[in-house]
């Protein structure tokens, strides 16, 4: 992760930010994330800040505008955007600073009920998606199909379960873009340190903001859990009692964990960190299990 300390901006930018925010005393860099060029903690005498960006020659940059953009739509629990400063290549964003721990997932947790409630507070509130412009997920998936492009030309390590299974996994990962079309305002990025848990769960980090059905951010979550060492059955178990869950069609609930094993597993072969090897496992296991129950 090479990121930018406070005193590595240009004096122009940190003059302009301290009009916004006060004088800085002590500015804290972010031990994790990675999709900022800069992120800290910034301290004023009367007030804490919480500051990321990227250059606007960054990929990132993009990221950083939509949730600049999505900002002021989101519900309470998300911080609010105080300030933002654009200048000499850089876009700055100023949020108030969340109290709380990062989740933690595991069985037993007590921070679960409290993101049970967040979702549902996202769903509810999120619905109808805001008029602002966001990118659809069925269009971004339709574009994309790893299933389609795997069978093509089957990697020689591929897991024995998916080349067994490529032409039933091609045609699930068919019926996706129809399912996941929606009109709400979602997350798609929700995982642990994303999720900041005090007297209530805040939601932070909505760089992949998406409009799709208001289900899919507790679709994703439930990979998570599994990830997290829930059984499959007990994540399900968990997911159902979110009133936005139950209702959903057992076609769609098998169809998007096919499409998103599929999504992953592209994504750890080209970067095959450990998290996402583990993560990648988790939502084959869960594919596994509802196609053999399809």
């Amino acid at each position: 992760m090479n990121r930018h300390e406070w005193e590595d901006l240009p004096s122009p930018v940190r003059r302009e930010v301290e009009t916004k925010c006060g004088p800085v005393v002590k500015a804290e860099s972010a031990t994790v994330g990675a999709n900022s060029d800069f992120s800290a903690t910034l301290h004023t005498a009367k007030k804490v800040f919480f500051c990321k960006g990227a250059t606007v020659a960054s990929d990132k940059v993009r990221m950083h505008r939509r949730e600049a953009l999505v900002n002021e739509w989101l519900p309470r629990l998300a911080p609010r955007l105080l300030w933002r400063v654009e200048m000499d290549g850089w876009l700055l964003l100023g949020f108030e600073c969340a109290a709380g721990h990062h989740a933690d997932l595991s069985p037993g947790s007590p921070d679960l009920p409290f993101i049970a409630d967040a979702l549902t507070t996202m769903a509810r509130e999120l619905t109808p998606c805001p008029p602002i412009a966001v990118p659809a997920l069925a269009d971004q998936w339709a574009r994309f199909v790893p299933w389609r492009r795997t069978a093509h030309e089957p990697p020689a390590d591929l897991d024995p379960w998916v080349r067994e299974n490529l032409s039933t996994l091609v045609e699930w990962e068919s019926r996706t873009v129809d399912l996941v079309a929606g009109a709400s305002l979602i997350h798609t990025d929700l995982h642990s340190l994303n999720i900041l848990v005090g007297d209530e769960a805040r939601v932070i980090d909505w760089a992949w903001s998406r409009q799709g059905p208001s289900w899919v951010d507790t679709a994703f979550f439930t990979i998570r859990l599994i990830d997290a060492g829930h059984t499959i059955e007990d994540a399900q178990g968990w997911a159902n009692a979110i009133s936005v869950w139950d209702g959903v069609p057992d076609e769609a609930r098998t169809a998007f964990a096919v499409a998103v094993t599929g999504l992953w597993e592209h994504r750890t072969r080209e970067d095959p960190q450990p998290f996402r090897v583990k993560l990648t496992n988790a939502a084959r296991k869960l594919a596994q299990y509802l196609l053999e129950r399809s």
